[in-house]
């Protein structure tokens, strides 16, 4: 597939998903609206936002500041883990409509499958009914894990079909250190989409006897290089920063594209995680 800064993936909401995100996890407040408005000046269309990273409503602002339809932009906030409960959840999504101003968000996700089972599946229900009330568009899940994903199918399957909510996207810790087969697996035998959180590994595998010699092949930084790597792996991808000339840097992923001996050479079988790992989380958590 040919990819450019405009490529989306159909979620099975229906919605169209930008397949370049910009993520705000630990952007300042003060510092959020102007590097939000500097991504979407850059070409991105979409902000990954969270209610934990306090900075919904200086990134929705930056956003919305660069001048470009609402309709082209795409907003993604999250359920905090603490939660993950239905009466929580419903006031979290409120929250978030009343700091962005947004007369809609088009993502939003339960950040971490904590709150034990009524927990989850009671948030979960408050997710479906902002759909219905057409305060979000798409819902989805952060950080489950197969058996997470299994115990909400399993509800959904119990329920009307009107209630049981579409799951569209679970966001999740992607990259070649950790590529998770079985969750993207299972989530791609349904047309789910795949969220690629830290996809630039925190910055700590660039100096990698693996990726080194692939950036220089292509003469592209290690950062480009794993995110190509998520593109082509058909995930969405959320590169962070809050230097502008990075933010400019990693939409230059477009006129390059990784030969099968790179991809294969960047299947580590790894299983290393550069920040918490909720997925393996018990059900009980």
């Amino acid at each position: 597939m040919a990819f450019n800064i405009n490529s989306t993936l159909k979620m099975p909401s229906g919605y169209d998903i930008p397949a370049l995100g910009y993520g705000v996890y630990q952007t300042p407040a003060d510092v959020a609206e102007d590097v939000t408005q500097h991504a979407i000046k850059s070409g991105y269309r979409h902000v990954d936002s969270a209610t934990v990273y306090r900075n919904e409503a200086p990134s929705a602002t930056g956003m919305l500041a660069a001048g470009i339809p609402r309709e082209q932009l795409f907003y993604t906030s999250k359920i905090p883990p603490k939660s993950i409960n239905y009466k929580d959840a419903k006031a979290c999504i409120d929250e978030s409509l009343k700091k962005t101003g947004l007369k809609y968000i088009d993502l939003y996700l339960l950040h971490a499958p904590y709150g034990g089972k009524e927990g989850r599946l009671g948030a979960w229900q408050a997710l479906v009914e902002a759909v219905d009330e057409g305060k979000v568009r798409s819902i989805g899940v952060s950080n489950y894990g197969v058996h997470h994903l299994e115990e909400l199918e399993e509800w959904q399957k119990s329920q009307p079909k009107s209630a049981a909510g579409i799951l569209s996207v679970n966001q999740i810790e992607l990259h070649p250190w950790l590529a998770r087969p079985d969750i993207v697996n299972w989530c791609r035998q349904r047309s789910i989409i795949l969220e690629a959180y830290s996809p630039l590994v925190r910055s700590t595998r660039m100096e990698d006897p693996l990726l080194v010699p692939i950036a220089k092949k292509h003469d592209k930084t290690g950062a480009q290089i794993l995110l190509r790597w998520g593109l082509q792996k058909g995930f969405v991808i959320l590169p962070k920063s809050v230097t502008k000339s990075r933010i400019e840097e990693n939409t230059k992923l477009f006129d390059f594209e990784l030969d099968e001996e790179d991809m294969e050479g960047l299947e580590t079988g790894k299983y290393e995680p550069c920040t918490w790992d909720p997925t393996t989380a018990q059900l009980s958590e």
